[in-house]
């Protein structure tokens, strides 16, 4: 079973996405802010000890990227993750995956927000206090909105300009760190509880999340059923060995020290370089974040842009600026949205939350892999395909289940808020959408 993408107009998009292109873009959104700021917080909560969450972690990641290549196999559809679960179980669920979707965006970019305001800090004083910081974030996405409104060709070069400094100083920091890890910083002195072990899984999630972004545009990858787990895998290979090496070489050179950093990576590179090297890894730290905080400015506003255009928000979000062409409400409103959750909240507390959506979401993939691969006539018939296709879908929402644990009564709160939200616009935009749907289209 494969659902094969067409535009309005009926012509289906260009395939031009291969294997090595589908893993770079993977790799591309998903190191981004986070790693810059929980090396510390795992660190505090396990001490040595913290390597380990991450390759639970990275197992449990496995699972689900697995369960998202047995899905892409088998739905073409632009949209990823979304599309998936709206296949496997209709337009309700796939209406809450999209709201998902779009909050894990506006949560992920107001916690990177934070770590890029508290580096901004350090290399500018004047800005490191409460009021700097607010003030900062307010000009930031202020001038952010006002370059995206201009048009996605403006944004799109200032996200390419700022994806080049990223990885480079990640490297120099993990070759050269090697070097100057000391061994006893590494070992381990007592045991961890499983619940602690959890939690920084669960808040590692934010580092290893990206991939539901880099599979949105799914109707455009060539030989999906070869492209998908291909490019999955090489990609969760590599950032999982960059990230080991990140946490092995910064606990190695700070010991004890590492916990509590707010600029973890820019402290080690400090002890590797000299105060050079923390500045260096400090303002690469800044123009990867800046980068992702501007691409998600562009990107995140196209689902309340769409929400509007479908009803379920209202019509004025689906508002197109009359000289650039760009949603410029929707725009505007994210921004601010977003700006105030930066100002009033922690980067932990934003993770911690964004992760619960992630895992929420994952978990929906998970069990959409499943419905897919029940119905696919090629498995059908097989007894031993149908049970490698339904192991791994409980495996990871095993492991979901069990980090989730971590998550606390006030987070869960939260979440059954957003959920009841929802439901409520569903149920309250029916008619509209109704009617919205029963119109001729445009030029008919």
């Amino acid at each position: 079973m494969a659902v094969e993408l067409t535009g309005r107009s009926g012509e289906p998009l260009v395939r031009a996405v291969g294997t090595l292109g589908l893993a770079a873009s993977i790799v591309n959104v998903t190191i981004g802010g986070g790693i810059f700021r929980l090396p510390a917080l795992v660190a505090a909560a396990l001490g040595p000890q913290a390597p380990l969450s991450f390759l639970v972690c990275a197992c449990a990641m496995g699972l689900i990227v697995y369960c998202f290549a047995e899905a892409g196999k088998r739905v073409d559809l632009t949209g990823g993750p979304y599309a998936y679960v709206e296949v496997a179980f209709g337009s309700f669920a796939g209406f809450l995956a999209g709201v998902f979707v779009w909050l894990l965006g506006t949560l992920a970019v107001a916690a990177v927000s934070t770590i890029f305001a508290d580096s901004i800090g350090v290399l500018v004083p004047a800005l490191e206090g409460t009021a700097g910081r607010a003030v900062f974030l307010i000009a930031t996405f202020g001038v952010l909105s006002a370059v995206n409104i201009r048009g996605v060709a403006q944004g799109t070069r200032l996200n390419a300009v700022a994806t080049v400094a990223k990885l480079l100083p990640l490297v120099l920091l993990i070759v050269a760190g090697a070097f100057a890890i000391d061994t006893a910083n590494l070992r381990w002195t007592e045991s961890v509880s499983a619940g602690a072990v959890a939690r920084a899984s669960i808040l590692l999630i934010f580092a290893f999340s990206g991939v539901e972004s880099a599979l949105v545009p799914s109707g455009e990858i060539k030989d999906v059923k070869r492209t998908v787990p291909r490019g999955i895998l090489l990609a969760m290979v590599t950032i999982t060995a960059v990230y080991l090496a990140i946490q092995l070489v910064a606990q190695g050179v700070l010991g004890p020290g590492l916990a509590g950093q707010k600029t973890p990576l820019a402290a080690a590179a400090a002890g590797v370089f000299g105060p050079w090297g923390g500045t260096m890894l400090l303002l690469g730290a800044t123009v990867s974040m800046f980068g992702y905080v501007s691409g998600m400015t562009l990107a995140v506003p196209r689902a309340l842009y769409a929400f509007g255009r479908d009803g379920f928000l209202p019509r004025a979000m689906a508002r197109v600026h009359p000289t650039w062409r760009t949603p410029h409400l929707a725009i505007a409103a994210q921004s601010a949205l977003v700006c105030t959750l930066a100002i009033t909240s922690g980067f932990e507390r934003l993770a911690i939350l964004a992760n619960l959506v992630t895992l929420l979401l994952y978990a929906g993939c998970c069990l959409s892999a499943w419905e897919l691969a029940r119905h696919d006539p090629e498995t059908a018939g097989s007894i031993s395909s149908r049970l490698r296709q339904g192991v791994a879908p409980l495996l990871a929402c095993g492991l979901i289940a069990w980090m989730l644990t971590s998550i606390t009564r006030e987070e869960w709160r939260v979440a059954g808020l957003v959920v009841v939200a929802a439901v409520l616009v569903y149920v309250l935009t029916l008619k509209g959408r109704a009617r919205l749907s029963a119109r001729p289209p445009s030029g008919a």
